[in-house]
């Protein structure tokens, strides 16, 4: 991985935070868990010396498909024009109106949109205003699996922004984060 590169964690990256499947060391995990979407690798390796990791653990938890890097625009482009240079596919068959009807695929649920939404603003949050400070806040939303077990957080969160900024700051997150909860 090149340092100015971000990595994210995959859906896989994300069941073993809450599963612990892969039983990762220590070392390992703490990496995992700060893999936001938001530092580079270069930021990832300044945190890896302070947490006594491995050296190739971005090489180990990629290994593992824990972790990956989003395609770069460059190749997405390249992807783009290997598309476009295919030949088309053939067109659809007509529909046949006497087979019997099929229901729909199921679309993700409101309650799915909303726990993706409040996980993203409580980690933003974590990371922006608490630092590392705010690490162990981070496992807790991370174990989190529905917008019930956030919600839950919120005295933490509270507490934990009231100290770090101030009590109507904190207000104003919670609120924040109550109105996206219903959403």
């Amino acid at each position: 991985m090149r340092d100015d590169e971000v990595p994210n964690k995959t859906d896989a990256g994300r069941d073993e935070i809450t599963s612990r499947a892969l039983k990762l060391p220590n070392g390992l995990r703490s990496i995992l868990l700060m893999v936001d979407g938001q530092r580079t690798v270069a930021q990832l390796r300044g945190v890896m010396a302070g947490l006594k990791s491995p050296d190739d653990a971005l090489q180990q938890l990629e290994a593992l498909r824990l972790i990956a890097v989003p395609q770069s625009l460059a190749a997405a482009a390249a992807a783009t024009i290997r598309d476009s240079a295919r030949p088309p596919t053939p067109a659809a068959p007509a529909p046949d109106y006497n087979a019997p009807a099929v229901a729909p695929a199921a679309t993700p649920s409101a309650g799915a949109s909303g726990y993706s939404a409040l996980y993203t603003l409580m980690s933003d949050t974590v990371r922006e205003h608490l630092g590392l400070r705010g690490y162990f806040l981070q496992l807790k939303v991370e174990r989190c699996t529905d917008v019930g077990e956030l919600m839950a957080l919120l005295p933490d969160f509270s507490t934990a922004l009231g100290k770090a900024r101030d009590s109507a700051f904190a207000a104003e997150m919670e609120s924040r984060f109550r109105m996206l909860a219903q959403a």
